[in-house]
């Protein structure tokens, strides 16, 4: 392993130098008006299967809700008369025109603040940050005023807005363009958080937040988007629609439970191959999916069948959806572990620039390979 002093199981993080005992609170259910979806659709092994990319899914989910929802708009930098910073909007201005596509200024601030203005009015807004780093400069309006006023109005007034974008670490982009705000969001009642890895994720989850009547933060990476998956006939139809809440089991296995979200997903399961090569070892890995709310069941089942339980993800280790799925696992699966339940996460340290240091700041998949080796004492 490269750095083991950067990626040490929950268990030593005592003795790091870099980290020190992490506290999150038991989870709790959000403060959501109840979803809307409209139907459902699930997918599944039959014919008709084609490759399609994360980028292109997602184009596909935002023509088809403004095709069917006169009151959707997509707002935010460059999405209109250049296609959007990675492409995802491409099309949709000459398709739908400049009233339903808009370009605006660099003031997140604003520009967000006008979309969450007009959900309350009734309108359904998707509004776009080229990546959420920037997205801090809104997150006042987004916490403050998108979460909390259904809940504030007492139940009168909902909130019906999605915020989507690039979320994580890209390449070469730094410190200060590379943070994981799964945490950041999932922690605030009022809010839905997804996150997709694959294609048929990307399409079906967008259109549920979409659809959701609450604020819903979908948080995408910028790594996928020109991967392809292979997409079902029925998550080609413009029906398509993933359930919030609902995470998937990617790889069945009976042996460690590996849970994980957005690229790490493809990570683990490459692990886990290298698992059954190496050492015969049947991994079964987890999709999050959504961060909040986050299917406890699917995982504590998955915990009751193998025994052991890790999970990866590429945000900071101090009070990250790591830890919160291993305090869950404690509170409502203790009794089922035949071993202590580790992480394995980010470094602890700003993003550096350089690829060799950023490299070692992140999950690889030797990395989750050899902690799973040291769960399993193999």
């Amino acid at each position: 392993m490269a750095a083991p002093r950067l990626f040490r199981p929950a268990a030593r993080l005592l003795s790091s130098r870099l980290s020190s005992t992490p506290l999150r609170p038991a989870f709790q259910k959000t403060a959501c008006a109840p979803s809307i979806l409209r139907s459902r659709g699930y997918a599944t092994e039959t014919g008709g299967t084609k490759e399609v990319t994360v980028r292109d899914a997602l184009n596909e989910a935002l023509a088809e809700e403004l095709e069917s929802n006169p009151k959707t708009y997509i707002l935010g930098e460059e999405v209109a008369q250049y296609n959007g910073a990675y492409k995802v909007t491409r099309g949709l201005l000459d398709r739908f025109g400049p009233k339903r596509v808009i370009d605006t200024p660099i003031t997140e601030a604003g520009f967000c603040g006008l979309a969450v203005g007009s959900a309350l009015a009734g309108l359904h807004p998707i509004c776009e940050f080229m990546t959420f780093n920037f997205a801090m400069q809104a997150i006042d309006q987004i916490i403050n005023s998108a979460a909390k006023t259904h809940y504030m109005s007492g139940g009168i007034q909902p909130c019906n807005i999605t915020f989507r974008g690039p979320n994580g670490f890209a390449a070469g982009v730094a410190a200060q363009h590379s943070q994981d705000y799964s945490a950041w969001y999932g922690s605030i009642p009022g809010l839905k958080v997804v996150s997709p890895w694959s294609s048929e994720d990307a399409k079906g989850l967008l259109k549920a937040a979409i659809r959701d009547p609450n604020p819903v933060c979908v948080l995408e990476n910028e790594l996928m988007y020109g991967q392809a998956f292979p997409m079902s006939e029925a998550a080609q139809k413009d029906d398509f629609v993933l359930p919030i809440g609902k995470a998937k089991i990617e790889r069945p296995g009976k042996d460690v439970t590996i849970v994980s979200v957005s690229r790490c997903v493809g990570q683990s399961l490459n692990a886990a191959a290298e698992l059954k090569q190496k050492y015969g070892v049947d991994a079964e890995v987890v999709n999050l999916r959504s961060i909040k709310p986050l299917d406890v069941e699917t995982v504590i089942q998955s915990l009751k069948k193998t025994g052991r339980l890790m999970v990866v993800e590429s945000g900071f280790p101090m009070f990250g959806v790591s830890s919160e799925i291993l305090a869950l696992a404690m509170e409502y699966g203790f009794d089922y572990l035949t071993a202590p339940a580790l992480r394995v996460t980010g470094a602890e340290v700003p993003t550096p620039y350089a690829v060799g240091l950023e490299n070692m700041s992140f999950p690889q998949e030797d990395t989750i390979v050899g902690q799973a080796a040291k769960l399993l004492r193999l």
